[in-house]
């Protein structure tokens, strides 16, 4: 499959699953994410090299009862002159933007069936990414989300995201990396 069709697969995914109603399981989130891109493929791996530079995250969340949800994600950052991606150091600033698409599945109440203002999920989808050049990826992480109000209408949540390009070998800068999240999520 080339990028054009999966490119077309992950607009049609989007479009089909916001096209739904509900009444009162939209959510939004803005908030910051941090990118590590040192080709390790470990998130742990020289916290201090992350890429902090233009930290925005913002998303819709389509959430039902069953504990699935869909969200459409957007992410901007930058990496600046100096910084090192991959092992190599950049001679120039390179902006980061993607976006998600995932499918989550909240499970913690199977886990904590007592505790209504913690949530726990995994999650897992597409992006389309770039830094240099455009790519694709699978995503896969997975996250904590907590409510500060028993309507569960506000929270923070915290996620990673491994994101793992199609075309990784041959692209550059535009290949696997880690993504971390702090956000606000809101009842809409």
């Amino acid at each position: 499959m080339n990028k054009t069709t999966l490119l077309l697969i992950l607009i049609f995914v989007s479009s089909f699953s916001f096209a739904q109603r509900s009444d009162k399981d939209w959510f939004a989130s803005v908030g910051l994410n941090s990118i590590n891109s040192l080709g390790t493929r470990s998130p742990f791996n020289s916290p201090g090299d992350w890429a902090n530079g233009l930290p925005l995250s913002l998303g819709v969340e389509l959430i039902w009862d069953s504990g699935l949800s869909i969200e459409q994600a957007f992410t901007l950052n930058k990496f600046p002159e100096g910084n090192t991606i991959d092992g190599v150091t950049l001679k120039e600033d390179f902006t980061y933007t993607s976006f998600d698409t995932h499918v989550k599945y909240y499970f913690g109440k199977h886990i904590l069936p007592d505790v209504e203002w913690l949530e726990i999920y995994a999650n897992s989808g597409l992006g389309l990414f770039s830094v240099d050049e455009v790519n694709l990826s699978f995503n896969l992480g997975g996250g904590v989300l907590v409510w500060f109000n028993r309507r569960k209408t506000l929270g923070a949540r915290l996620q990673t995201i491994g994101k793992f390009a199609f075309n990784h070998k041959d692209s550059g800068f535009d290949n696997n990396h880690f993504q971390s999240h702090l956000q606000l999520i809101f009842a809409l």
